[in-house]
């Protein structure tokens, strides 16, 4: 965890894991790139590990995080099996919390979660960078005014380190883009074949839009497999079998969503927004919850 201060003088903290993106982040602040929102003063941070100082910032424990007043906002990217006690904690100290998805590996919790953030009266925010990516924007304009006959969202990649969990959780990028594109989804079928001798991991989930349209969601991992996105969407009007292309964004996609958290700090979003968001990142949840419990019987 790193501490660093805005220039309305709130302190963040950051609870890491060997997560390369955040450690990103905080090199971008400290070499001025986003100057306009964040001034750099590094003081503290916290890990598991028992280190020395880290580019001059000094250890301190999670309890004297928790504890001290000038910090009042925590990242937390840890593995996905911890997200929930960690949010929890800072939750529970009155500190905003920005978490990387999943927020947690249970519909329940991340419910109980928000109202415990909604009686602190601090932010809970998961962050969604594949909503924020050029590819995904370019293909949302791509399908949007379509009707959808039916479709298949493929991925693949390699397979996923300890405390990941769910492979369905750990994939929830891809069902949020579902959602996003088509609207609320329903769980029709699941299935999981494995060969945990080798890393391998193939789930495959049966949707329905609201209309009744299918879709099938298809996540597989495993030693050699590229990451990759495969699409075949068939519309009335069209299939559309390949991701659009598109030109990298300007700005990083962790800083983008970096910023949009600050807008919440700053209180520039407004609740209807907010909720929006809630109830989709919570339908998301239950659908992989029900993916999940389909997969396991």
């Amino acid at each position: 965890m790193t501490a660093i201060r805005t220039n309305s003088q709130k302190q963040f903290l950051l609870i890491q894991h060997n997560s390369y993106r955040y450690r990103h982040t905080i090199w971008l602040f400290q070499n001025g790139a986003i100057s306009l929102i964040l001034i750099i003063l590094t003081d503290v941070f916290v890990d598991r590990r028992s280190l020395d100082r880290q580019q001059g910032v000094s250890q301190i424990s999670v309890e004297e995080a928790v504890s001290r007043e000038d910090i009042q906002v925590a990242f937390i990217c840890t593995e996905n099996v911890a997200h929930e006690d960690n949010i929890r904690t800072f939750l529970q100290a009155g500190k905003h919390v920005c978490v990387e998805y999943p927020m947690t590996m249970t519909y329940k919790a991340a419910v109980e979660l928000w109202d415990l953030a909604q009686e602190k009266g601090v932010i809970l925010h998961e962050e969604h960078i594949e909503l924020l990516s050029e590819e995904y924007r370019q293909l949302k304009r791509e399908v949007e005014g379509k009707i959808l006959q039916e479709g298949t969202l493929h991925f693949t990649g390699g397979p996923l380190n300890p405390g990941f969990g769910s492979q369905v959780f750990s994939g929830i990028a891809r069902l949020t883009w579902l959602v996003e594109l088509f609207g609320e989804l329903s769980v029709i079928a699941a299935t999981t074949k494995e060969d945990p001798a080798n890393s391998y991991r193939k789930t495959t989930a049966k949707l329905l839009t609201a209309d009744n349209r299918p879709l099938t969601w298809i996540e597989e991992r495993g030693p050699g497999l590229p990451r990759a996105k495969n699409i075949n969407f068939q519309f009335d009007s069209g299939t559309l079998t390949q991701m659009p292309s598109a030109p990298r964004g300007a700005v990083g996609l962790f800083m983008q969503d970096l910023i949009y958290f600050s807008d919440k700090l700053a209180g520039q979003v407004s609740p209807e927004e907010l909720h929006r968001e809630k109830i989709r990142i919570l339908h998301c949840l239950l659908l992989a919850e029900r993916i999940h419990q389909l997969c396991q019987s």
